[in-house]
């Protein structure tokens, strides 16, 4: 096995840059690439953005989808 000392690039190279992956707003970094007809879309901070809103993160954790709740779903006090 060889191993180096060699660092990986990050994916976001413009400035300013982008979210990284493990801050709360890394949905807001920009699209690399879109597949919608997929259901898909990678940002360049190396996240995997689903349409369920669900994320896989480059570390390979996994964010269950967090959909906001619709006006019919949200129940107030009268």
């Amino acid at each position: 096995m060889i191993t180096t000392d060699r660092e990986i690039p990050p994916m976001c190279q413009h400035q300013p840059p982008c979210p990284p992956a493990e801050s709360a707003d890394r949905e807001s970094a920009r699209l690399v690439a879109h597949h919608p007809e997929q259901g898909w879309s990678l940002l360049c901070n190396g996240v995997l953005l689903f349409e369920d809103t669900g994320e896989l993160l480059p570390d390979g954790r996994i964010i269950a989808p967090h959909r906001p709740l619709g006006a019919v779903e949200v129940m107030t006090a009268a």
